[in-house]
């Protein structure tokens, strides 16, 4: 049995998938991108901005879901440049206090809307 999860504080879909999926008392969240939820518009002005807005989307769903970034289990980063990394890496890591979750990073030749950055994550209740 699932549950979608959508909410007007994160950007909607571009697509044919929903923005978070329960499955049991896991959360699947789909993978975010610097898309402004209100206006729409990217945020593109350079990375640590990006990766904000990234990171207030992931916590906008999380949100909803009734959950927050202490219940995230595992991480996917996606980067268009690994260059960007340690920078994505250091404004990631502050929104984890504890107990940082499963991740990979890498580099890909394209994301949606040529984007730098785009993040998943699986959360579960308590």
């Amino acid at each position: 049995m699932s549950n979608i999860i959508n909410t007007p504080n994160a950007p909607a879909p571009i697509g044919p998938y929903n923005q978070a999926v329960w499955a049991g008392n896991t959360l699947f969240v789909s993978g975010q991108i610097a898309l402004h939820p209100q206006s729409g518009e990217l945020v593109l002005t350079n990375i640590p901005t990006e990766t904000h807005q990234v990171m207030a989307n992931l916590k906008a769903i999380l949100t909803a879901a009734g959950l927050d970034f202490s219940n995230v289990v595992k991480t996917g980063i996606f980067l268009k440049d690994m260059g960007d990394f340690a920078v994505v890496n250091e404004i990631y890591g502050s929104y984890f206090t504890s107990n940082f979750p499963a991740r990979e990073t890498v580099q890909v030749a394209a994301l949606p809307k040529n984007v730098n950055v785009e993040i998943s994550v699986v959360a579960c209740k308590p």
